[in-house]
């Protein structure tokens, strides 16, 4: 589930992919000089950042250890639903109508049940990581404020999709840097 804030970024982030390039390219034409004579720009894969820096693993460990817990016991769930179902289809037609009726019944609550905690839990887990995306998201924006501030970059685009750019231009690599020590430093 994607959040309201991840759709207006990447809404943000399509109008300046677009419009950056073409204002670069009329600059030149229409007489108007940056006055360092360049601009100085920077990319960044955030989806590589959230798969590779050290906060970003370790907000997915810490996830996955808080969701573990309730993971086995709807996996729990599921084997004893498997188990019921086994022995309604092998003795159901030895049991006596009510005790087949009754296990049917039971079967049924017990699907209920296992679906209801499966989805509970998977609205749990996507409000759980939208949470700590939006914390990495803050510490990203923060090191590429760093960085940009540091080696005087005029613009850093976050792309994820572009079809080329060069690797002269890509700071993730830095920004990751950036992260992994302050990860190591708290």
């Amino acid at each position: 589930m994607i959040s309201r804030r991840h759709l207006l970024h990447l809404n943000f982030l399509w109008r300046y992919v677009f419009l950056i390039p073409l204002i670069l390219a009329v600059l030149p034409e229409s007489g108007i000089v940056y006055a360092g004579n360049s601009i100085k720009i920077g990319v960044v894969n955030t989806e590589k950042i959230l798969r590779e820096s050290q906060p970003a693993l370790a907000a997915h460990k810490k996830i996955d250890q808080e969701f573990l817990p309730r993971d086995a016991e709807i996996k729990e769930m599921a084997e004893q639903a498997r188990v019921m179902q086994d022995r309604l289809e092998k003795k159901g037609a030895a049991m006596s109508d009510t005790d087949r009726l009754e296990l049917e019944r039971e079967l049924a609550n017990l699907s209920r049940t296992y679906q209801r905690a499966q989805r509970q839990m998977r609205e749990d887990l996507t409000a759980r990581q939208n949470e700590e995306y939006g914390v990495i998201l803050n510490l990203i924006d923060k090191a590429i404020q760093q960085i940009a501030e540091k080696e005087r970059y005029d613009l850093i685009l976050q792309l994820q999709d572009s079809v080329y750019r060069s690797q002269r231009i890509d700071i993730t690599d830095q920004v990751i840097e950036v992260l992994n020590g302050r990860a190591a430093s708290q």
